[in-house]
């Protein structure tokens, strides 16, 4: 089962909690034990696994991220977005989460967040939820 929703991003950069519609995705789906696959199809966008208690940790994120690769760097990319490239390779654009009880197993302080580098836009992002064909092994 592949479900898909978007985002629409506001700024240059920024890290969007998207947790709780990952969670809905996967509260829909009714499976009980398996995966969720977060997928984001964009190449100036990626997907993280962070804290999400402190909203500092956001800031700080983006902070370093700008740092190590900045905005304007004499990139040659024509269109002008090469920072927003190197940062969603650096980032990725997947992840897995397991499933079980029917919920997302993220840690206590852990959240999904889409990262925006090229904003703002429109986004999509894909949930592909797999089930679990765990087999009882008879002794």
């Amino acid at each position: 089962m592949i479900k898909e929703f978007s985002i629409s991003t506001t700024g240059g950069t920024e890290l969007i909690d998207i947790t709780s519609k990952v969670a809905g995705v996967v509260a829909g789906s009714k499976i009980k034990e398996g995966v969720a696959v977060v997928y984001v199809p964009h190449t100036t966008a990626g997907i993280t696994i962070n804290e999400n208690a402190d909203p500092s940790v956001k800031r700080d994120i983006l902070m370093e991220l700008n740092k190590i690769i900045p905005f304007n760097d004499n990139y040659s990319h024509a269109e002008g977005n090469s920072a927003a490239h190197i940062k969603a390779s650096l980032i990725g654009s997947s992840l897995t989460v397991i499933i079980t009880g029917g919920r997302l197993l993220l840690g206590t302080w852990q959240g999904i967040y889409f990262c925006e580098f090229d904003g703002p836009r429109r986004r999509k992002v894909f949930v592909k939820i797999v089930k679990s064909e765990e087999k009882k092994v008879i002794k």
